[in-house]
């Protein structure tokens, strides 16, 4: 191995819809996040891993860090706030788009009680003038000691690269953690799930993409066949959300199927059958029973 091989641990922060997974996809160069306009997408620490010739970087999406009303927005913000502590640099990112607001305020105190070092990275500059940054930067110097800030793009991927060589070279020297060949370190139902879960976010609205969970119930090789065979469960709160969910002779249930089965054959390399129903769960997300059996488990922060 290279003796000066670098590795360590990047968490990124924000608020809510900045862009986190957007990013993490395009460092990665697979999809392992979940993307959505809508906020508090992200629900656990989806870890992926970047590797090159000189280095090794396992970055840490977190959900968004917000103001928590229910005990699933408690677990949320607990997995978020806890990584801080536990790696070697912190990506706070903000939309350029936005500017400062109260929610990036509430992320800056926690900021200020941590020892790593801390990027200011402003996404979406593609979506504003160049001459809007520099007051945006001003205003956040004062507020915060930043390592370095950083603007990018990570949809378009403007200064992606250099944003990854300049937190390279504040990498200590370190083993590589993981083989070359991994992007990830959750198991492919994680990533199943989460899946099925985006083409929901996607395609309803109001109240319904914060009230479903998706349980993988099933993954099963057909034999004889290149296929894949799996069932899932869409979980809501109340039976009109299993209405909107099912649609009209079952076309929104039929559609969600549909997109998220393309995902899944990408990541599996296979052909796919993908069955699923939907289950009413009332009140869940504040239910610790449930959350645990969902996957939001207390012991993962």
């Amino acid at each position: 191995m290279n003796e000066e091989f670098k590795s360590g641990f990047v968490t990124i922060v924000g608020r809510p819809n900045v862009g986190k997974s957007t990013f993490m996809n395009r460092v990665i160069g697979e999809k392992i996040a979940i993307m959505s306009d809508k906020p508090q997408t992200t629900r656990n620490k989806i870890q992926g891993v970047m590797t090159d010739k000189e280095s090794q970087i396992v970055f840490i999406d977190t959900p968004g860090i917000h103001k928590p009303k229910h005990k699933l927005g408690d677990y949320m913000v607990n997995v978020a706030e806890n990584t801080l502590n536990e790696v070697d640099a912190i990506l706070f990112m903000i939309n350029a788009e936005e500017g400062y607001g109260r929610g990036d305020q509430f992320i800056i105190d926690r900021l200020q009680r941590v020892n790593q070092p801390v990027f200011l990275i402003i996404n979406k500059i593609d979506q504003v003038h160049p001459d809007q940054l520099l007051p945006l930067i001003e205003q956040y110097k004062e507020k915060l000691d930043f390592e370095e800030i950083i603007p990018i793009s990570a949809l378009e991927g403007n200064n992606v690269n250099h944003m990854l060589e300049v937190l390279k070279g504040h990498l200590p020297a370190g083993p590589q953690f993981y083989p070359e060949d991994q992007i990830t370190d959750h198991p492919e139902r994680f990533v199943i799930s989460e899946f099925i879960r985006e083409k929901v976010l996607h395609l309803t609205h109001e109240e319904i993409p914060h009230s479903i969970a998706v349980v993988i119930e099933g993954i099963e090789p057909r034999e004889n066949k290149n296929a894949v065979y799996i069932q899932a469960a869409i979980i809501v709160e109340r039976k009109s959300q299993k209405g909107i969910i099912i649609g009209k002779q079952g076309s929104m249930l039929k559609e969600i199927g549909k997109r998220a089965r393309h995902d899944i054959e990408s990541l599996l390399g296979s052909k796919v059958f993908l069955e699923l129903w939907v289950k009413v769960q009332k009140d869940w997300r504040n239910r610790q029973v449930q959350l645990s059996d969902f996957g939001y488990n207390e012991e993962d922060y």
